[in-house]
């Protein structure tokens, strides 16, 4: 969700306002995701490099990330949207990590839909965090390295209950990937758009979605094996 202060700079505003915009945007792509029937939403909202900005810009981020969770803990329980997190999330402010820890107990049980957002996260990062992981159930001899395969090494991700991206997006005109799901999206199809996130409504999102659907997903064999064994889109 890139491009909130250069929207804001572009506006004459505040960058603070401009992720405040970006903030009231998730509701509407989360509701165009619902009826786009995309069941895993993705939302990069801080990055373990976020750490890095000025102090008083990371606060009013992590006040409109409190504000966000009190304000759409009511919605997710209306349509049965579940939580989940990615990162080192647990390092951020306490009462952002309480609300966090209400709202992934509250909505554990919906499965239809699901909402993950990614916090203090890192791709990079998270393979660190992995091999630990594995690392210790090695020692513990819940893991086998001479049987290590990619659904082991996956088993100690951060989003190893999530199905691995369809479609990645990344808004503001940056063709990049900026260290996010690096393993997850190997066989991702990329959306770059000029569109900062604050403008990226749930027009522009459905926009995506259709591209993506006129996409044929290739893997590595012929058109005519992909086309035995297509699959609706279910994450961006």
């Amino acid at each position: 969700m890139d491009g909130n202060g250069r929207w804001a700079q572009r506006q004459g505003l505040p960058r603070n306002e401009g992720h405040r915009r970006g903030v009231d945007n998730v509701e509407r792509v989360v509701k165009a995701a619902r009826d786009q029937q995309v069941r895993h939403l993705t939302l990069y909202a801080f990055s373990v490099e976020n750490w890095k900005r000025p102090k008083l810009e990371i606060e009013a981020l992590m006040r409109l990330l409190e504000g966000f969770l009190k304000d759409q803990r009511k919605v997710l329980h209306e349509n049965q949207i579940r939580l989940r997190v990615l990162g080192r999330w647990r390092d951020l402010p306490k009462r952002v990590v309480k609300l966090l820890e209400q709202t992934i107990a509250e909505t554990e049980q919906y499965t239809d839909w699901n909402l993950n957002l990614a916090l203090n996260y890192g791709s990079r990062t998270e393979v660190v965090d992995a091999f630990q992981s594995y690392a210790r159930a090695a020692l513990a001899g819940e893991e086998d390295p001479e049987k290590a395969d990619w659904a082991a090494v996956a088993r100690h991700l951060y989003s190893r209950d999530i199905p691995d991206p369809d479609f990645v997006i990344r808004t503001s005109g940056e063709c990049r990937i900026s260290n996010f799901l690096l393993l997850q999206s190997a066989y991702a199809e990329y959306y770059f758009t000029p569109v900062c996130w604050p403008e990226f409504d749930e027009n522009r999102f459905a926009e995506a979605v259709d591209s993506y659907r006129r996409r044929e997903r290739r893997y590595g064999l012929t058109g005519e094996q992909i086309r035995e064994q297509e699959a609706p889109l279910s994450g961006v």
